[in-house]
């Protein structure tokens, strides 16, 4: 809808002033805010510069707030700096240099709490510089794409500017103002900044696709600040109902909405409507959200609180890090003592998560950094770098080698989760290093290169002939615990059959062999129930080389309370399907003579089979048919 300024200006013509005239009451010491992100009033701030390069001493030490800048950010250039101090709670490309140099001031505090620090006035705002969509006839403005602390901004503003700019969206929520919220308004057009996110890539797509496994149908999401977030969202491709409760709405959501993926109707709080409290992004993203009665733009204190996110089931809060620890602790503010980014919203998000009914946190980052040679997991954080997240705030962790599940484990549990999905070429250092501080035990063992490399594409699923829906994969280096569950579970006459000895005990010595494996002579399956996290393993398969033969040296172990559904069945057939895949002729096993479900199973599978007793036990050997 075109604005009809010549009536605006009739009705209200004091709201109407040459940016010069406007700036004249501006004074020295003043704190001037900036309109957030893509919503930053580029106009307003280069007039802003011009009025001080012509009169330069016009006000000084002026002290600029924003949330971040994604602008040219001009105030910081070295001439203005007896008029100009920047204070960001959040660094970005722009500001990070002038930051570390001492030049710029960076205020860490979670993004929920900035509109009560405004309002109690322990924040004070003298001048807020602001973005909105031009007047109607009935003067009703709008603050487009950026809701956050503007609006907290302009209320606790005494002067109050507006750059009104007919491309800035209007969007339903908290961001309708009155003319009467502002004291002048500059009409200028300009395109609204885009955030324009790299392509996803071959890591992005991977750490999306194990992403992917962690979000059920009918959650409601938050996705973080960064490329890796925005990317992870493509994978949601065969997700369903999915609910949107976050402060950052960018592209790759407002594609899912587009999509039919998000639609809101199974969220417990603001059903059907996407809630958010800004928007960076591109133009496409801007016209989708314009006048959209699904998406509402509320303010940071709303979004943000911890409490209001922690009302919609199944929250699961996504976002990123630049470092996370063997022990749980995630930095995304800073690199050591080099200020990189901020708290932002994601500690909000995370802590409203873990309370929310069924809520889930999920990190998901890059192994490495500095193109690849620098692991993101490391030892423990570097000196002087902040903990965004603690140790209890995170339950996965996601990178392209695979997912950690952290919530409810032990430091030495986590540690190995974490080691398993770090980059293979650091892994051996990070077990060294875990071993040095007794992270883990000392006699860890690990096998390093591409032989002790976990072989994700051997993942499959299988549905047994009762309806068990399994996932059978290789085991991991951090499944120790899972392992030991599993033959503790076992009966006496269970554990009996599998080692053919009276055995109860399975402590790290022994347990570890079955983890820590070179997975080109042996292969050890794993028939797992639930999702990442909550897996429990069902039955245990595995095949060893015979270094005689060209046959490999099997055994199995099925829980007794899942034996009799199939599950042994399917571990066969897919050591069998592997084994022939290395070019195997069949499987040596030695089974007692009494363990008759063993070989009904052998006969079943349409192996030949040769015997010989001995002493209660059959040695078997078993041949694929396709070989005979």
């Amino acid at each position: 809808m075109r604005c009809d300024w010549d009536k605006i200006r009739e009705d209200w013509p004091k709201k109407f002033k040459l940016e010069r005239f406007i700036f004249q009451e501006i004074h020295p010491g003043d704190t001037i805010f900036i309109g957030t992100g893509c919503g930053e009033p580029q106009y307003l701030v280069q007039s802003l510069i011009n009025h001080v390069q012509k009169n330069p001493k016009a006000f000084l030490d002026t002290e600029l707030i924003n949330i971040v800048n994604l602008g040219v950010a001009p105030y910081l250039d070295e001439k203005f700096r007896d008029n100009f101090r920047l204070n960001s709670f959040f660094i970005g490309n722009s500001t990070r240099r002038a930051v570390n140099r001492g030049v710029a001031d960076y205020t860490p505090i979670f993004l929920s709490a900035v509109p009560d620090l405004i309002r109690t006035d322990r924040l004070h705002i003298d001048v807020a510089l602001i973005q909105t969509t031009p007047p109607n006839i009935d003067g009703e403005m709008n603050l487009g794409v950026s809701v956050d602390i503007v609006k907290a901004a302009l209320e606790g503003a005494d002067l109050v500017v507006a750059q009104a700019n007919s491309n800035m969206p209007r969007v339903q929520g908290d961001g309708k103002i009155k003319i009467d919220d502002v004291d002048y308004i500059v009409p200028y057009d300009e395109p609204v900044l885009e955030y324009l996110e790299q392509v996803p890539g071959d890591v992005a797509r991977q750490i999306g696709g194990y992403v992917a496994r962690i979000i059920e149908d009918g959650s409601t999401i938050q996705v973080g600040y960064g490329s890796i977030p925005n990317a992870i969202v493509s994978g949601f491709g065969g997700k369903k109902h999915l609910g949107i409760h976050t402060e950052l709405l960018n592209d790759g959501i407002a594609e899912l909405m587009r999509l039919g993926i998000v639609d809101n109707t199974e969220k417990s709080l603001n059903p059907k409507k996407t809630i958010a409290t800004f928007c960076m992004g591109k133009k496409d993203t801007y016209d989708f959200i314009d006048d959209n009665p699904s998406v509402e733009f509320r303010t940071i204190d709303y979004t943000n609180n911890p409490l209001v996110i922690a009302k919609n089931k199944r929250m699961t809060a996504i976002n990123s890090a630049l470092e996370i620890d063997l022990t749980g602790q995630a930095t995304a503010e800073s690199i050591g003592k080099l200020f990189y980014s901020g708290i932002g919203g994601q500690a909000d998000f995370m802590r409203g998560a873990v309370l929310a009914p069924g809520g889930k946190t999920i990190l998901a980052l890059p192994s490495t950094a500095d193109d690849g040679s620098a692991s993101r997991i490391v030892p423990f954080l570097r000196e002087g770098s902040g903990v965004t997240l603690t140790r209890g705030d995170i339950h996965y962790v996601v990178t392209e080698f695979g997912i950690a599940y952290l919530h409810g484990k032990s430091i030495r549990e986590r540690a190995m989760e974490l080691i398993a999905i770090a980059h293979p070429k650091f892994r051996p250092w990070l077990i060294e290093e875990a071993k040095k501080f007794s992270l883990i035990f000392k006699d860890q063992e690990f096998i390093a290169g591409m032989k002790g490399e976990y072989p994700d594409e051997l993942e499959a699923h299988r549905t047994t002939k009762t309806g068990l829906k399994l996932m059978l994969r290789p085991v991991k280096i951090s499944d120790e615990p899972m392992l030991k569950d599993f033959f503790y579970s076992l009966s006496d006459e269970s554990m009996y059959q599998r080692f053919m000895s009276a055995r109860r005990d399975m402590p790290h010595e022994i347990l570890q062999n079955f983890v820590v494996i070179d997975y080109s002579l042996q292969m050890v399956i794993l028939a797992v129930l639930g999702e990442a996290g909550h897996e429990t393993i069902v039955g245990v398969g595995q095949y060893s080389l015979n270094r005689d033969m060209h046959t490999a040296d099997m055994a199995l172990a099925v829980s007794d309370q899942y034996q009799n559904q199939g599950v042994g069945t399917e571990l066969i057939k897919y050591l069998t399907h592997l084994a022939k895949r290395e070019g195997l002729l069949g499987f040596t096993a030695e089974v007692l003579r009494g363990n008759q479900p063993v070989f009904t199973l052998f006969n079943k599978m349409g192996f030949r089979v040769q015997k010989r007793n001995e002493l209660g036990v059959c040695e078997m050997r078993i041949f694929f048919k396709d070989f005979d």
